[in-house]
């Protein structure tokens, strides 16, 4: 009944089942997919790659609001090609598509495609694709039996299926955070170990945990201070100043807690003077080098502790400690954990990634004054931005484990943006003055598209030169929907184009290309470069001839968005320190083709939130906000000349693949920052030129690029400090990784800190 029905990007080869995979994203519709609705489902696909090694087939479904990437099933074959999931197909469903790889150029066979729903059914496909029956217990064989006549899909027949083949997991048990947290969070019972390991430490941190409290819910109060003393991690102060709260458990709590622990210290102040105040009274009780900063209603993981004193003996001059976080309900159920990159400035402008656990040098926050009250409400955030004013970038370390529980509730700024809306004006009031000081013009203003979050926009005191830097072969049309794009569409008056014609041949193009040059001189020359395809080559030799400030990379089969794109870009690579700028790019149907670049993985590297809707702000507004990477897509690239030129500019020997990655790359390596803005749009008519890797030629070039790039950067390859490891790379849409790829480096030094 159910048959797949070729959708994007795949063509059959010739032979039954055999396909031909045009791009890296092939695309089938399953038919009849509305009759799986509300029901299980058995799936199973089995893939061949023609001499490519097995990628995940990802499944998407529609249930009324269009394929997107938060409806996804990823399939991880085996050896064999082979995946199988049981799954629950959601009410409502339109629609089942399947992707079956993420490789251009390779021939796919769709071997087998079962989905079932009726327990029947279900049962046949068991026996037909295990034939392991016999091997049942009794009480299991029972059920089997149950199921034969016509029972309902129960607990027991998902013990039957993990029983005979234990892949074939749940939707909700493969795609948990608790089930993630279970797996890949050290079990409680390694404490005990990982305590008596940090008791032999050669050093042992002091760390004070600064919490300011007011008429606190005692449910809530008991459990963060609980979650202090329940630290693996000893050595620690919980400095607490209670704000003149009004009810009378919280005296008493405290001050039996206090009496309790002697390393609790608490301080009851006379008047309510808000949290700034409240905080810097709890500071005044700190003995120890460093400070963890901690709301009065969330709650602190049990190894936040033994992971901040870790990153101290490696770091003793870190000046900010910072580590991911997640959410937690009032019953105690974590979920939305937040696994952020290693220090991102722009993204920090934009949100304050720092946030929880935030741990910061105890003479640095007394030496700035403290928690100031004109910032009630992002105080936080205030001293980070005071902190970062002068302190180094290797100074400030991530910590990639959540150490942080966000009490989720009706007032909590972990509920929603909406929920303390004086945070967010705090906010901006934050990074306005941390702009004063350390003398940056631009402006701040809530994110458009990112609830809570924060745009800059930087001023444009100059008027440097921009040249658009545009290689073409043919494509008239293209080129000059293209062109025309950017005439009539683009604000910012002080540029010039070049196009350089790589060996056109067709008449109608050569007419357009000589007609636009005649129409539009002196603001576009065209330059003729006859030599074989190479765009790293084409790029170079048009910027050494180029007399602009900056240079824009830009593909012919570009068409631009948002009129002010220039401007933006431009005022973002004019910030000191900033490198490559790349721009939102979008398919023409809307959905997103580019939001900065995700290295490592079975491809090197990936586009962030590829395919998603473009209304979507992404992963923690990843896709909606300013933020930096460590690559953007040379699609189209802001870049000043000089710094192109100091690097020796696009590598010639990767010609086709790559050759944006390794640029970038070099870039930071010389100390730039990469940042892509979300305020430039524009439309990306990806490969309507060049087409797909789908010669042998081709593809040895290929896989001849690909090898380059991962001799020169296999480090970075490895680690993506824009990224997080606790996150897939087999997908673009910031999803969890299984296992995450924890760099060992991270803490391995800890052992030279233990006691002979």
């Amino acid at each position: 009944m159910f048959s797949l029905v070729p959708l994007l990007n795949v063509e059959p080869e010739g032979h039954l089942n055999t396909w031909r995979s045009l791009s890296d994203d092939p695309q089938f519709l399953v038919t009849h997919a509305t009759k799986l609705a509300s029901k299980w489902v058995f799936l199973e696909t089995q893939i061949g790659y023609q001499g490519l090694l097995h990628t995940p087939v990802t499944v998407y479904w529609d249930a009324g609001q269009g394929f997107s990437e938060a409806n996804v099933l990823v399939l991880r074959p085996d050896a064999e090609g082979r995946a199988r999931v049981l799954w629950r197909a959601p009410r409502g469903l339109c629609a089942l598509r399947i992707d079956p790889c993420a490789q251009a150029g390779v021939f796919v066979k769709v071997l087998k495609l079962t989905a079932l729903s009726k327990p029947t059914l279900f049962c046949t496909a068991l026996r037909q694709s295990f034939q392991k029956p016999r091997r049942l217990s009794a009480r299991m064989g029972q059920a089997w039996q149950r199921l034969r006549q016509g029972g309902g899909l129960n607990g027991l027949a998902e013990l039957i299926v993990k029983k005979l083949y234990p892949a074939a997991l749940t939707l909700e048990a493969q795609h948990s955070y608790a089930h993630w947290i279970d797996l890949y969070e050290p079990s409680v019972l390694t404490y005990p170990l990982l305590q008596t390991q940090a008791r032999k430490w050669s050093r042992q941190p002091l760390i004070a945990v600064l919490m300011p409290t007011y008429n606190t819910p005692e449910t809530w109060l008991r459990a963060a201070i609980d979650s202090v003393r329940c630290q693996v991690h000893e050595n620690w102060e919980l400095c607490i100043a209670d704000d003149a709260s009004s009810a009378p458990h919280v005296r008493r709590v405290l001050q039996a807690y206090a009496k309790e622990d002697a390393r609790i210290k608490v301080v009851f102040r006379e008047r309510n003077g808000h949290i700034s105040e409240a905080s810097n009274s709890a500071l005044e009780l700190v003995n120890a080098s460093h400070v963890a900063l901690f709301d009065h209603d969330d709650e602190l993981h049990p190894l936040a502790l033994y992971h901040t004193a870790q990153a101290l003996l490696n770091e003793p001059d870190a000046e900010i400690i910072y580590s991911d976080e997640d959410k937690i309900t009032e019953s105690g159920q974590r979920l939305d954990p937040y696994f952020k990159s290693d220090f991102n400035y722009e993204l920090l402008l934009s949100q304050n990634m720092i946030s929880h656990l935030g741990v910061y040098k105890t003479e640095t926050v007394r030496a700035l004054g403290g928690f100031r009250t004109a910032f009630n409400g992002s105080q936080d955030y205030d001293l980070a931005l005071r902190v970062i004013d002068h302190c180094q970038r290797q100074r400030i370390v991530h910590i990639p484990h959540v150490l942080y529980h966000w009490r989720l509730h009706a007032a909590s700024t972990a509920q929603g943006g909406d929920a303390k809306p004086y945070a967010h004006l705090a906010a901006l009031a934050a990074i306005r003055s941390h702009f004063k000081r350390i003398g940056v013009q631009g402006e701040v203003c809530p994110a458009p598209m990112a609830q809570g979050c924060n745009r800059v926009r930087y001023a444009l005191p100059t008027s440097p030169l921009v040249d658009i830097v545009i290689p073409t072969r043919n494509a008239g049309e293209l080129v000059e929907q293209c062109i025309r794009s950017v005439l009539e569409r683009t604000t910012y008056g002080h540029y010039v184009i070049t196009l350089v014609d790589n060996g056109s041949d067709d008449p109608q193009a050569l007419a357009c290309f000589h007609a636009l040059a005649t129409e539009l001189h002196p603001r576009l020359r065209l330059v003729r470069d006859n030599a074989p395809f190479n765009y790293s080559a084409l790029n170079n030799g048009a910027v050494r001839s180029s007399k602009a400030d900056f240079v824009c990379l830009m593909n012919n089969d570009i068409e631009v968005i948002s009129p002010e794109w220039l401007e933006e870009m431009l005022s973002v690579a004019m910030q000191q320190g900033v490198g490559c700028v790349g721009a939102r790019l979008l398919y023409p149907q809307g959905t997103l083709q580019h939001a900065g670049v995700l290295l490592g993985g079975p491809h090197k590297a990936i586009h962030a939130h590829k395919h998603c809707p473009m209304e979507t702000a992404g992963y923690f507004g990843r896709a909606a906000l300013l933020s930096e990477f460590s690559a953007v897509s040379a699609a189209c690239l802001l870049v000043s000349r000089a710094t192109y030129l100091s690097v020796g500019g696009l590598d010639e020997q990767l010609a086709v693949a790559y050759n944006d990655i390794d640029f970038c790359l070099r870039v930071r390596q010389a100390g730039y920052r990469n940042v892509f803005t979300p305020y430039a749009q524009l439309f990306h008519h990806e490969s309507a030129t060049r087409g797909f890797e789908d010669s042998p030629e081709k593809i040895s070039r290929l896989q001849r690029e690909s090898a380059l790039l991962s001799e020169r950067w296999a480090d970075h390859l490895a680690y993506d400090p824009a990224y997080s490891p606790n996150l897939t790379l087999d997908r673009e849409d910031f999803s969890l990784a299984w296992p995450p790829r924890y760099a060992e480096k991270q803490f391995e030094r800890c052992d030279a800190h233990q006691a002979a």
